[in-house]
């Protein structure tokens, strides 16, 4: 295989769109006239490897007669956040495929798989004759979770309603599948705690945090 850096603007793929059907993703897109072959690349949406670094078996070479057939692209994703499928038209010359190295907004498709649920709950202790009260966090996650991802806010007299509603403390550790148990904290009597992403919109679309 050999990459291709210059090519003409009408051996480009385009118009890539992407549906699921009983579990199955589907991707279709406009072929280029001519082309008999694509290979197609697929990735988590924020992990893309560079084209000169990337590993062939990580590349399906796929033909127009077999997209024909299967009316698309087809493939069971057995993972949950955000993917993306690159779509790159090829041509066999001298006994190997040339690859056109097509790296724009036109030959990529980005979707969500599916939210991964984290429950969690948030148990105070009594503290009769402190000013201070112990509290625990449990999680329960359907999938590994970087610490970065989490975090909880304390708020004086009330539930804080977003991550910038109080003082905000990261996660120390990663939350593995399955229940996970931080170590206990202790607040002022008063203060109430609540769980939050540190970025609502990356990874908001990635998990779903459920109060039990």
């Amino acid at each position: 295989m050999q990459w291709k850096d210059d090519f003409a603007h009408n051996q480009r793929i385009t118009d890539m769109k992407q549906s699921f059907q009983d579990n199955v993703c589907i991707v279709t897109w406009k072929w280029p006239e001519g082309i008999q072959f694509v290979y197609v690349y697929g990735f988590e949406a924020d992990a893309e490897i560079a084209p000169d670094q990337r590993d062939l078996q990580s590349m399906r070479l796929f033909t127009r007669e077999e997209y024909k057939a299967n009316r698309g692209y087809r493939a069971r994703l057995d993972t949950i956040g955000r993917y993306a499928f690159r779509v790159y038209a090829c041509e066999r010359a001298d006994g190997r495929m040339v690859v056109f190295k097509q790296q724009d907004e036109e030959n990529i498709i980005r979707f969500s798989t599916g939210k991964a649920r984290i429950w969690y709950s948030i148990k105070y202790g009594r503290a009769f004759f402190s000013k201070r009260k112990p509290v625990r966090i449990e999680l329960n996650s359907e999938v590994y979770v970087a610490k970065e991802a989490l975090c909880y806010v304390k708020k004086e007299g009330a539930f804080p309603l977003n991550k910038d509603d109080g003082t905000a403390y990261p996660f120390i550790h990663d939350v593995n599948p399955g229940r996970n148990t931080l170590p206990e904290i202790e607040i002022n009597k008063n203060d109430q705690i609540k769980l939050f992403f540190t970025d609502g919109k990356k990874y908001g679309e990635i998990y779903e945090l459920i109060p039990e």
